[in-house]
């Protein structure tokens, strides 16, 4: 006879295993108390995982159902690894996202900085322009007034 878990019920605070096994075709539900004798054999812990992905308890008298269970077990903390790996890199993902927005935004101010150097320049260049017509205007009046007959 081939006994497979199936489901893990909860009676009075003990895990209860619920076996299909598998007879001409028919499948009759076995309920055995889950006794775990072997000490040196820690069952693993999933406490991030979800209770409907958690491995069930194998029937330990059936190799397959342990080999199931390992297998259950293994996948499990692939899918913690995974799900760990997942959070980490949207951590990452954000932390790139605020870098980009920093950059962004001192590309902005740097524009503007740029734009309002340009302004400036411009400004400047026509306030020479400026000044120095007027000193050529100032230096014509001063020649033109020395010229006059009468003035000091």
């Amino acid at each position: 006879m081939r006994c497979v878990p199936v489901a893990v019920k909860w009676q009075q605070a003990k895990p209860t295993q619920i076996l299909s096994c598998g007879i001409n075709s028919t499948f009759a539900i076995l309920y055995k108390e889950t006794e775990l004798k072997d000490a040196e054999d820690p069952l693993p812990s999933f406490p991030d995982l979800e209770q409907r992905l958690q491995p069930v308890l194998p029937c330990r008298s059936l190799k397959e159902s342990i080999e199931v269970y390992k297998d259950h077990c293994k996948m499990a903390n692939e899918f913690n690894q995974a799900k760990h790996e997942i959070a980490r890199l949207e951590d990452r993902k954000k932390e790139l996202m605020a870098e980009l927005l920093e950059d962004e935004e001192a590309s902005m101010e740097f524009a503007q900085l740029e734009e309002e150097y340009r302004i400036l320049t411009e400004e400047n260049q026509n306030l020479i322009t400026v000044h120095s017509e007027r000193a050529q205007q100032l230096e014509t009046l001063r020649v033109v007034s020395q010229k006059r007959p009468g003035s000091s």
